[in-house]
């Protein structure tokens, strides 16, 4: 029976270096030289491979570079040293829920998460401090982080106090850039392929921000830059700057070119347009001229910030609704076809477009016409042009910039919390739920570890509730301690007290998600959805690591004959071995009560574990009979891992024997902790 300790593959977080190098030698196999020293990757032979036969290590490269930056690379691939431990008293729906919310500095929760969750998110969705001189960036430390973070929160004594980042400080840019290189680089690997990640930033950053994100994603994986108008400022001094940017990239972009992936959403309100046509088409007989009149007063009572601004445009009436017939009918591009096209009334050849025709063919131009896709001018002179039908395209491509004005948002996420500023500039759920909307499919999994407030759970609820779909999210919060002597934090820190939770943004977090749930599904009372959320805490590993104390070995010795920690209990150790294995933390477990031992099934019987504090001789037999039994009755499809604590067995011989029925019988992987 192998022994797992502290040591182990098994009990560490993704080591990102080793696969870095398996995938090094499976490319390039004469890359890679192994020794009793350690493995080396020659330098000479990868510039030979990418066709570099000039550049020295010496060259000036490219690239935004910064003190600090190699270390910031080295930290994001350390393996963590800690795990997440289940809080099922803090949760919502805890048996049912496929939803995460992890309270912990999110650079130790994405390592944590990248055995199982590599690969599967689509959607990255993050609002990292924008460092304007107020805000907290994170301060980690290569040596011990999971010390350094329970510290910094005031979860244990000693240690730096969270500070912000002023402008004042010599490395104002630096602290920043070495808080989100690591994370970003962690983030990527949890994307899909065909993934996703928006990220939220004002003018202070973004330069930088693009840079590091051209760095870790590639240059050729941007995709847009989205502009957001948030606010008007009247007192600024040169320009009143109100607005914010969200970088939009993908993992591989090739992927989407490939696979002819491309991004469409429905145009907000159609059906609310639809139903206006519908009622004053009736109230006034068809007299489209008196329906046109009708619509454009309903028209003049939404906001130019409303996501249903842009069906203003479609001005004209007739028996098809509403419609514009301005559109462009050039060949994109240009040197597009120029046939002949006759006017339907005069019989001679219209104007030609610029560019040529935008249909390749004449057949298929006038098969346009026959739609009613297609307007001529009065006479040839004019250019025909496209029309478009507001109930026949529903969809779109979304545009790059955006009216989203900060106190509807604000107001909107008081009135969450009993008109209460519990959270200065919360992001407005509408736009990501848009964005949700039109970015992912109904099947697919959320993150955003920069939770704050809440809203891209909120917005994974509410799309869901939209169109019927099954998204998940996993959010992650630092638990950041709020002042209450802090006239910013103040509000927050007393609505904290008042709901008897602690003080701490995480905490905000959570019950946002909770009022969050309340209002879509009383918002929408048919849904049925997944609203709940499971809460897990970062903290030090279960499995203790070797630590002696010269001054007393034997006292060393005999605190580490168990390597789990005291205090910890069977649930704690359970989620860290679906953390270590690669499991979702979402994955079904069924408990049974084996020759009195209780024995959990994760995953169908993937993962089997009984961490009963003793067994004797005398139980081998039968508890492994059970294990045997229930094993073969769950049929799972690939190999099983059956884990039992070391300190259990009462000798060595009751180890060796549990191990040896188990594996007679099929079971191989034999572990203990």
């Amino acid at each position: 029976m192998q022994k797992i300790d502290a040591t182990s593959p098994e009990a560490q977080s993704a080591d990102l270096v080793a696969g870095n190098i398996e995938q090094l030698k499976a490319m390039f196999p004469e890359l890679i030289t192994e020794s009793a020293n350690g493995v080396t990757v020659n330098v000479d032979v990868l510039k030979t491979l990418v066709g570099d036969q000039t550049a020295t290590d010496a060259d000036e490269k490219y690239g935004l570079n910064w003190h600090g930056k190699r270390r910031a690379r080295q930290l994001a691939l350390t393996p963590s040293t800690g795990t997440l431990r289940p809080r099922p008293d803090e949760s919502v729906d805890w048996d049912t829920t496929q939803n995460l919310m992890i309270e912990g500095d999110n650079l130790e929760v994405l390592k944590l998460l990248q055995k199982s969750y590599a690969g599967k998110v689509k959607l990255i969705y993050i609002d990292p401090p924008y460092n304007t001189g107020k805000d907290f960036v994170y301060p980690d430390n290569f040596q011990d982080n999971i010390k350094n973070y329970l510290e910094l929160t005031g979860q244990v004594e000693g240690g730096q106090k969270i500070s912000s980042n002023t402008e004042a400080s010599g490395r104002f840019h630096t602290d920043w850039l070495n808080m989100m290189y690591p994370r970003l680089k962690l983030a990527r690997n949890l994307l899909r392929d065909d993934g996703v990640i928006l990220v939220s930033i004002d003018d202070v950053e973004f330069p930088n921000l693009r840079r590091i994100l051209d760095e870790v994603f590639g240059e050729e994986n941007f995709i847009a830059s989205l502009v957001w108008d948030r606010n008007r400022k009247n007192d600024a001094k040169y320009f009143s700057v109100g607005h914010e940017y969200m970088a939009v990239y993908v993992k591989n972009e090739s992927v989407l070119s490939a696979n002819q992936i491309i991004f469409r959403g429905e145009k907000d309100g159609v059906e609310e347009v639809k139903a206006e046509f519908d009622r004053l088409k009736h109230l006034h007989n068809s007299d489209w001229s008196a329906v046109r009149d009708g619509l454009l007063d309903y028209y003049r009572t939404i906001p130019d910030d409303d996501p249903k601004a842009p069906l203003k445009r479609f001005t004209k009436v007739d028996a098809k609704g509403p419609y514009r017939d301005d559109g462009n009918i050039n060949w994109p591009g240009g040197d597009g076809p120029r046939y002949e096209v006759l006017h339907p009334d005069t019989k001679r050849p219209c104007k030609l477009p610029v560019s040529g025709w935008r249909y390749p063919t004449p057949e298929r131009f006038w098969e346009e016409v026959a739609k009613g896709r297609i307007v001529f001018g009065a006479d040839e002179t004019t250019v025909p042009r496209v029309r478009t039908n507001l109930f026949e395209n529903t969809d779109q491509v979304m545009v790059s910039v955006h009216y989203s004005y900060a106190q509807t948002s604000a107001n909107e996420f008081n009135s969450l919390f009993d008109g209460k500023r519990v959270f200065d500039n919360p992001k407005p759920v509408s736009d990501l739920r848009r964005l949700t909307g039109y970015l992912t499919g109904p099947d697919d999994l959320v993150c955003d570890f920069f939770a704050g407030s809440g809203t891209t759970g909120h917005a994974v609820l509410a799309q869901n509730a939209v169109d019927g779909g099954n998204r998940r999210y996993i959010l992650a919060q630092l638990p950041e301690p709020l002042d209450m002597e802090n006239k910013d934090q103040k509000i927050a820190a007393e609505f904290c007290d008042q709901i008897g939770k602690p003080r701490t943004i995480a905490e905000l977090t959570k019950e946002r998600l909770r009022r969050a749930a309340a209002k879509v599904k009383a918002d929408n009372p048919m849904f049925s959805g997944d609203t709940g959320f499971r809460v897990f805490k970062l903290d030090h590993s279960n499995i203790r690591a070797w630590n002696p104390n010269p001054a007393d070995l034997e006292q060393t010795l005999f605190a580490h004959q168990d390597h789990l920690v005291d205090g910890r209990t069977e649930s704690d150790i359970l989620y860290e071995l679906l953390l270590k294995f690669g499991l979702d933390l979402c994955v079904p477990i069924e408990q049974r009560t084996v020759a009195a031992k209780d024995v959990h099934a994760v995953g169908g019987g993937v993962l089997m574990a009984c961490l009963a504090p003793i067994i004797s001789r005398e139980e081998v037999e039968a508890l492994a009979q059970g294990i045997i039994a229930w094993h073969k009755e769950l049929a799972p499809a690939g190999d099983t891992t059956c884990v039992f604590r070391d300190s259990a067995f009462a000798d060595d011989v009751a180890k060796t024997n549990l191990a040896a029925i188990l594996e007679q019988y099929g079971i191989q992987n034999v572990r203990s902790l």
